[in-house]
């Protein structure tokens, strides 16, 4: 891997939590929501990112807000009406994920396949 040769002792530390941060599944999905649908309310946000908990959803996008990778909009009003949206490095990361999602996609397949294969061979 070409960047293990920048860090001879291993990874840069602020890397691998970089990676760790950015490579979760609820990260990858708030990013592909914001992406195809644009600014979005939480309310929406939430029903769109289908399957996670109000209260991951919550500590997801304060931790990409954190990041640098979405913007929180308070709009002065009553009720307040708060909106997420992507910042430039958040569609970077956004589309860079895309690949990610097609290739999971197109093997999602032969995955399951070498799932039931492994689970079901005699022995292990």
């Amino acid at each position: 891997m070409a960047v293990l040769r920048d860090y001879p002792a291993g990874l840069d530390p602020r890397l691998t939590d970089v990676i760790g941060r950015v490579a979760d599944k609820w990260t990858m999905m708030v990013l592909d929501v914001l992406s195809e649908h644009g600014e979005l309310r939480f309310s929406k946000l939430a029903h769109l990112a289908t399957g996670i908990s109000q209260k991951m959803l919550t500590q997801t996008v304060r931790q990409l807000e954190r990041d640098g990778l979405v913007i929180r909009t308070i709009h002065p009003v009553i009720p307040p009406k708060v909106e997420y949206r992507l910042t430039d490095l958040g569609v970077s990361l956004a589309e860079a994920f895309r690949g990610v999602w097609v290739w999971a996609a197109h093997n999602v397949d032969r995955i399951a396949a070498s799932r039931r294969h492994y689970d079901t061979r005699s022995g292990d």
